[in-house]
């Protein structure tokens, strides 16, 4: 008798445990639960995301300068943007070379120091972290104001030229090279990208080089058949962040240049700031700024669509998925 009721307690206990954590459970999977962890990223998003995103769109269907009463136009500032803005025109010319010029030099440039620290040498960590450091600051103001001097006319490159009998230019006033200067200085901050890639290059298999090292293949045709197509999503996520950042780029080209000379660093951010804070024509630079994302989206989903025939996953096999 005494070892059934054992045998009791012991399963009444056990049913009486197994209640409870079935109950404590039950607490965490109710949904409001999780609305409650995530209600401080919720309400950041609500209030300073996507009410400020809605805001602008009505604006952008307005008459706000700040001086007068809101007053709605209807289409009047898409209107005026695509047929008796000049500056417009120039701004998007101006952000689509800078995209074509920086974007793949700086993917370029990040890829090649990748390769390079993906090396099993001695004190390669103390490398790739002083390599990396200038990208933490790579996009402050005081970065901007030392690029300035150093292209200046009595600037370091003026300067180094000028020793070997070679007269320099002032680079970042003259319109044909003042572009190539902000240019630079974004391959400049490839740091970002190059850690993407060398975490991308870790996960390629090591057996992939030996076996085609056995079958007489050359670094040149492992890079080009091997490292690249195994790489080929992580470049594709740097093309799309990179290019998402080269069509906001602001700071270099309000600081160096701000737009000039005669208008040939006149980015797309820099235009909507002139127009939102110098001329305070905060509805028609909010229609610019949703012509910039749609310029952005625009180029986006056309890289994606072209995506299948040049990014390769495990799955894949060419231009189609496995069957």
């Amino acid at each position: 008798m005494s070892r059934i009721a054992a045998e009791h307690d012991t399963s009444y206990a056990a049913g009486k445990t197994k209640r409870k954590r079935n109950r404590f459970l039950s607490r965490w999977e109710t949904p409001g639960l999780g609305y409650l962890f995530i209600s401080p990223w919720l309400v950041g998003f609500l209030l300073l995301t996507l009410y400020p995103m809605l805001l602008s769109l009505y604006y952008s269907f307005t008459d706000y300068t700040l001086m007068k009463p809101i007053k709605w136009v209807g289409l009047r500032n898409y209107e005026r943007i695509f047929t008796a803005d000049d500056k417009f025109l120039q701004s998007v010319k101006v952000t689509f070379l800078y995209v074509l010029g920086s974007v793949p030099l700086k993917l370029i440039f990040a890829l090649f120091i990748a390769v390079v620290l993906n090396k099993a040498v001695k004190g390669i960590s103390a490398y790739r972290v002083a390599i990396y450091f200038p990208s933490l600051i790579g996009g402050s103001i005081a970065v901007s104001m030392l690029w300035r001097n150093i292209f200046g006319v009595d600037g370091f490159i003026n300067s180094v030229l000028d020793k070997f009998g070679i007269e320099g230019s002032g680079w970042i006033s003259n319109p044909k090279t003042a572009l190539w200067s902000l240019i630079l200085l974004s391959v400049w901050q490839f740091g970002s990208a190059m850690v993407i890639f060398l975490a991308g290059l870790k996960q390629i298999p090591k057996d992939l080089y030996e076996a085609s090292s056995v079958d007489g293949a050359n670094r040149f045709v492992q890079f080009f058949r091997i490292t690249l197509p195994m790489l080929s999503p992580t470049l594709y996520f740097n093309l799309i962040m990179g290019i998402i950042g080269a069509f906001q780029m602001f700071t270099s080209a309000y600081v160096i240049t701000n737009g000039g000379p005669m208008n040939s660093t006149l980015v797309y951010a820099v235009y909507l700031y002139e127009r939102a804070f110098n001329r305070y024509q905060l509805g028609y630079a909010s229609s610019l700024a949703w012509i910039m994302l749609v310029m952005i989206a625009i180029v986006a989903a056309a890289i994606a669509l072209t995506s299948k025939y040049w990014v390769f996953y495990e799955t894949d096999t060419g231009r189609g998925k496995r069957k």
